[in-house]
């Protein structure tokens, strides 16, 4: 199978997007061709003439940004196929607009050992949907006790750069030393779930009034804060990169703000539902709203909007957790935690900040592409939308507005907090490495991918 060429004419660039509140109408257009697994030629829209046998894709009206990336992905393969697998996930990463996604250590056998590491990425490289980046685990079999084969899996065909217990915080704070010190020596990451065992045990939800209402075991926010407090300390005695998973809470905020202020090398993200939902959905007890960290106060997701506006927060990420329908149609207490957001990453982001001006399209695709490759360290990933870059990238409807249904879920599992909700934008094309693997809303059958990514390898 030979992969055609592209030529996508007339799309707005979102790097030219950099005004908040920017008139898109207003912006220039541009012709993009593609050729080879690269950008070769861009010029002003209507110029480039489509040569026999090019793929032409009106993008009239559409908004291109670099390939997304998540840091934070669940794709549960292998030990947990009921839930999902590295085919399945990377298909509803494609469907959201992805094109890399960092596949969290919490499988069965635990990503810690370069072998299990080694075969997550051949498994995304069958697929061929997404790159995968596997992420290693801390410490073995997740359990906080010894560091795992951190080196071996930096150093094998994996070349793992991002490392975390993620599900489970490490809380001993002589391992979380050690281990920020040997990612320090490879300029590694430690990914940190930032959760105090101890103050959390037990608990539903966020604590407050409206958990003690409700007879729900409460979640306090210092069980998060305390542990990011520590560890940016850590991070600063010893000189490395420490990155906070789904921050959650306006005090977590300001320990970032502060670490950062005082030169501390740490990143922090924010999840899309932590950017819209509250505690308040867990009046209804409807297990599909339960998630780690839980939903917080309506004062926390105004400041975490203001974070990601001041740069506080540096990226978005899903924090893509399928589960089967067993573990989430039951009743609250015994329901797993987690969702689902591969999908809806991109117009729960447009939703909640730039349709609210609290961000440019430009600073969007920082936040879901560039810092993201960036912080995980991703090798090839483009830094713009110019000639001779790799040709990951995603093409968007920002006029497109449509309730968000169980059709939309690529993946295998459906517990989405944002079923039947009105969500603006829709992802329309998703190019990785020059092939299509979403073609105007629909996603390119697998044999097709597969062997265009075999191609692209080559």
């Amino acid at each position: 199978m030979t992969n055609p060429d592209i030529l996508i004419t007339g799309a707005t660039v979102a790097a030219d997007l950099t005004e908040r509140g920017a008139d898109l109408a207003a912006a220039p257009t541009v012709d993009l061709r593609i050729s080879g697994g690269r950008i070769v030629e861009r010029a002003a829209a209507g110029t480039l003439v489509a040569a026999e046998g090019e793929r032409v894709i009106d993008a009239t009206g559409l908004v291109a940004m670099t390939g997304l990336v998540d840091l934070h992905t669940h794709l549960r393969e292998p030990g947990f196929e009921q839930s999902e697998t590295v085919l399945t996930g990377t298909r509803a990463a494609a469907a959201g607009g992805f094109t890399t996604v960092f596949a969290m250590a919490n499988t069965m056998p635990v990503q810690d050992t370069a072998g299990v590491v080694e075969q997550v990425q051949s498994l995304g490289d069958a697929a061929g949907y997404a790159t995968v980046r596997p992420i290693g685990a801390v410490t073995e079999d997740l359990a906080g006790e010894r560091l795992s084969e951190i080196g071996a899996m930096a150093q094998s065909r994996a070349a793992v750069r991002v490392f975390s217990d993620d599900g489970k915080c490490v809380h001993d704070s002589l391992l979380m030393r050690r281990a920020l010190e040997y990612v320090k020596t490879f300029d590694g990451v430690v990914a940190q779930h930032a959760q105090d065992p101890r103050l959390t045990e037990g608990a539903q939800m966020n604590e407050g009034a409206l958990s003690s209402e409700l007879g729900l075991k409460g979640w306090p926010a210092v069980a998060e804060e305390s542990i990011i407090a520590r560890d940016v300390l850590l991070a600063e005695h010893i000189g490395a990169r420490l990155h906070i998973c789904h921050l959650s809470t306006a005090g977590s905020v300001e320990v970032v703000r502060w670490a950062k202020a005082r030169g501390v090398q740490v990143t922090a993200e924010v999840t899309p539902h932590h950017l819209i939902l509250t505690d308040e959905k867990a009046r209804s007890y409807d297990p599909r709203y339960k998630v780690n960290p839980p939903l917080r106060r309506d004062e926390d997701v105004r400041a975490l909007r203001v974070a990601v506006a001041d740069g506080v927060i540096d990226i978005i990420a899903t924090d893509h957790a399928p589960h089967p329908a067993e573990s989430k149609e039951c009743e609250w207490g015994a329901a797993a935690f987690g969702m689902v957001g591969l999908e809806s990453a991109l117009p729960i982001a447009l939703l909640a900040l730039v349709n609210e001006g609290h961000t440019s399209w430009a600073e969007l695709e920082r936040l879901l592409s560039q810092k993201p490759a960036e912080i995980g360290r991703l090798e090839g990933h483009p830094a713009s939308l110019e000639v001779d870059q790799v040709a990951d990238l995603v093409l968007i409807d920002p006029g497109a507005s449509s309730v968000f249904s169980v059709a939309d879920l690529k993946g295998m599992s459906h517990n989405s907090p944002f079923l039947d909700m009105e969500l603006p934008g829709r992802v329309a094309y998703t190019v990785r490495r020059g092939y299509l693997t979403l073609d105007n809303g629909e996603l390119v059958s697998a044999p097709a991918v597969a062997a265009a990514a075999q191609e692209a390898t080559r």
